[in-house]
C-alpha cells in the first residue's frame, strides 16, 4: 500500500517535471482503483492552464493592452493555483 501512495503523489508532483506523461502512463499501467483516480485528477488539473492559454492568445491578437494584462494575470494566477493545488494534494496523499 505504501507504494500506491507514492505513485499517487507522483501523479500530482509530476507537474514540475513531466506534467502529462506521468499521470497518463500511471492511469493505463496501474490496476489499483484509487491510484487511477488520483492519476485522472492530476491529469485534469494539469490540463486546466492549457485550456486557459487560448484566451491569452486571443487577448494578444486583439491588441488591447488592458485585455492582454487582464487575461495574462488570470492565466498566471490560474497556473499558480494549479501548481499549489497539486502540491497540496500530493502531500495529502502521502500523509494518509
Amino acid at each position: 500500500m505504501e507504494s500506491n501512495k507514492i505513485i499517487s503523489a507522483l501523479c500530482y508532483f509530476s507537474i514540475f517535471f513531466a506534467g502529462f506523461i506521468v499521470p497518463v502512463v500511471i492511469y493505463f499501467v496501474s490496476n489499483d482503483y484509487e491510484v487511477k483516480g488520483h492519476a485522472k485528477r492530476a491529469l485534469l488539473s494539469h490540463l486546466i492552464p492549457i485550456i486557459a492559454l487560448p484566451l491569452f492568445f486571443v487577448a494578444i491578437f486583439s491588441g488591447h493592452v488592458g485585455t492582454i494584462l487582464f487575461l495574462g494575470l488570470i492565466s498566471a494566477l490560474l497556473g499558480f493555483l494549479v501548481v499549489i493545488w497539486n502540491v497540496v494534494m500530493g502531500i495529502r496523499v502521502l500523509s494518509r
